[in-house]
């Protein structure tokens, strides 16, 4: 069978993730085209998959014009920048795997799911926790039936402190008019795995959060704005010098969060990128205005109910999930599973590898299931593959923007099939 081939349009750290697939499995796949804005990034793939320079672009739109280059394409651009792509590129009939969120917006959402059914094509959104290994063990789980009928789940996302200074108040998702809002940007793979896991439709949902610690009010006395500089670095935990350098470059560590803030991966180019990029600044003193904490409560088709938390004030750690049922209970963490049965009173604990075969880490070995499930689905044309149809991924991103809608608006917001508008 021959490879099936792809192209990427963003070349970042996440489209590099899934691109490095290829060359695991270059039998498999292989990728033929990529559009990346910035020079290094862009270069590093076109070298690393022996692009052919006419398929190498600065600009996703160039590569759109082109001729139809491959069975399929992998979109992993900036959220606020998914829609435009995903609509011409499904308009060629390119198969599509697209980074979450689908769009910042329902309006957005809601456009690509209808290019998407219009064109009649295979289409994943990367809800990457449906494909981990602990995923398919627990679903496993709760349909043998060991712990009856679910009643309630509890799910916490511990995001952790320095990822939050490092991603949500510092880097690219720290905005919401830059990116997306904190729930959608980070926890939409929370809500989407849940509705997985629980197999029925949420119909109501209420929230409460906030920006609660890093804002300008909480920088404490003598603090300057960059931590270079500092007089109280030494003595706080989201330190820029501390995080890049202390806890990892000293430590023989350049790859992520590290090589987001330079290409340059020496003792001087970090230090250069800290003292003058926005990675350098005190998290009391940016532009973020995303929530640092959150709680969301649903109500599930079958009178059942569920509790989500997000929250950066803990250590950066894997999920924790409680599912709760009329004959058992099952606790999930990153490297076992505890089932609990009520007849017996007796546990099963499974132990789970917690090795880690996403390039960036942290995602269970997601990051090579959902391609792994991509690309047997695009070469055996099985949609079944996909763990998640156009309609469920839509259904997932319409629970989100309701929680953020509850949040914001401090009241109950049923789950229905129209378009709802998100507070300002």
């Amino acid at each position: 069978m021959k490879p099936v081939t792809l192209i990427v349009a963003g070349a970042g750290g996440r489209g590099h993730a899934y691109a490095s697939f290829a060359l695991q499995h270059p039998d498999r796949v292989k990728i033929v085209g990529v559009a990346e804005p910035r020079d290094f990034y862009r270069e590093r793939m076109a070298t690393q998959h022996e692009i052919p320079r006419e398929n190498v672009f600065n600009d996703w739109a160039e590569m759109a014009e082109r001729r139809k280059l491959a069975d399929g394409v992998i979109i992993t651009t900036q959220d606020a920048m998914h829609v435009e792509p995903a609509v011409a590129f499904a308009s060629q009939g390119y198969h599509m795997l697209l980074e979450k969120p689908m769009a910042p917006d329902e309006e957005g959402c809601r456009t690509i799911i209808d290019a998407v059914k219009k064109a009649g094509i295979l289409f994943a959104v990367c809800h990457v926790s449906r494909y981990t290994p602990q995923t398919a063990r627990i679903k496993q789980v709760v349909e043998s039936g060991a712990i009856g009928d679910i009643v309630n789940m509890q799910r916490f996302e511990p995001v952790g402190y320095w990822h939050q200074a490092h991603s949500f108040v510092r880097g690219p998702w720290r905005n919401e008019q830059e990116s997306s809002f904190m729930l959608l940007a980070k926890s939409c793979h929370d809500i989407d795995w849940m509705r997985y896991i629980m197999g029925v439709p949420c119909k109501a949902v209420s929230s409460f959060g906030s920006l609660r610690h890093f804002r300008r009010e909480e920088q404490p006395a003598g603090a300057s704005d960059r931590c270079i500089d500092c007089e109280v670095e030494p003595d706080c935990p989201y330190s820029a010098l501390k995080i890049y350098m202390r806890d990892r470059f000293e430590k023989g560590h350049t790859a992520w969060p590290v090589n987001v803030l330079t290409t340059d991966l020496t003792r001087e180019g970090i230090m250069e990128a800290i003292r003058n990029g926005p990675y350098g600044r005190c998290v009391y003193a940016c532009d973020n205005n995303v929530v640092d904490h959150q709680v969301v409560n649903f109500w599930y088709e079958g009178d059942r109910s569920a509790t989500f938390t997000m929250s950066a004030f803990a250590r950066s750690r894997g999920r924790e999930t409680y599912i709760l049922g009329t004959r058992g209970e099952l606790f999930a963490a990153k490297s076992h599973i505890d089932v609990y049965d009520f007849l017996t009173d007796t546990t099963e604990h499974i132990e789970l590898s917690t090795s880690d075969s996403g390039i960036l880490g942290g995602h269970g070995g997601g990051d090579a299931g959902i391609m792994d499930a991509f690309v047997d689905a695009v070469a055996t044309n099985n949609p079944d593959r996909i763990l998640s149809g156009p309609d469920e991924t839509l259904e997932s991103h319409i629970t989100v923007f309701r929680a953020e809608q509850a949040r914001r608006e401090n009241r109950v917001v049923a789950i229905d099939s129209e378009p709802g508008a998100i507070a300002p």
